[in-house]
C-alpha cells in the first residue's frame, strides 16, 4: 500500500469511534465473521469449553476456516443482549467500521454512519490509524 498513505481522503482528518456494544453491526444482514484458529482457542478459554465445542457449536467451515454461525434472524451466536466474548472477538469485529468496504467512498461511509451510533463519537482515529487497520487486513 506505499504511495495510499500520500493520497488524500475523506478521512485526512480521522474519524471519531466508540463501540457502543448496540449489537447493530451483530444483528440483522447475514454476515461472514471470519475467525483463525488463535482466535478459536482465545474464544474457547474465554468460555471455558474446549475448542471442538467451539467449533461445534458455534462455527461452520468456510474457505480455508471458519466464519461463526448465526441466528435465524441473522444475528451472530455470541450475540445476546450484548457480545458474550467482547473481550476476545475476532480481529474482524476489532476492526469494524474501519474496513475496506466500507471505506472505499464516502457514499459507502455514510451509510455505515447512519447504521453506528458509536461512529462520530469517542477516540479520534487519524487517517495514519485507519490506513493501518487497512494494511493489516489485507
Amino acid at each position: 500500500m506505499t504511495g495510499l498513505d500520500q493520497r488524500s481522503y475523506f478521512f485526512d482528518e480521522g474519524i471519531r469511534f466508540k463501540c457502543r456494544r448496540c449489537g447493530d453491526c451483530c444483528t440483522g444482514d447475514p454476515g461472514i465473521v471470519r475467525v483463525n484458529e488463535s482466535e478459536i482457542a482465545d474464544i474457547a478459554e474465554y468460555l471455558n469449553m474446549p475448542v471442538s465445542a467451539v467449533v461445534e457449536t458455534f462455527l461452520y467451515s468456510w474457505g480455508n476456516g471458519h466464519s461463526i454461525k448465526e441466528a435465524g434472524d441473522g444475528r451472530c451466536l455470541f450475540f445476546e443482549d450484548g457480545c458474550r466474548i467482547y473481550p476476545v472477538r475476532p480481529n474482524q469485529c476489532r476492526t469494524f467500521p474501519f474496513w475496506f468496504a466500507n471505506l472505499r467512498s464516502e457514499a459507502r461511509w455514510i451509510k455505515i454512519c447512519s447504521q453506528c451510533p458509536g461512529i462520530g463519537t469517542g477516540h479520534l482515529f487519524t487517517k495514519a490509524d485507519i490506513l493501518n487497520v487497512l494494511k493489516k487486513n489485507m
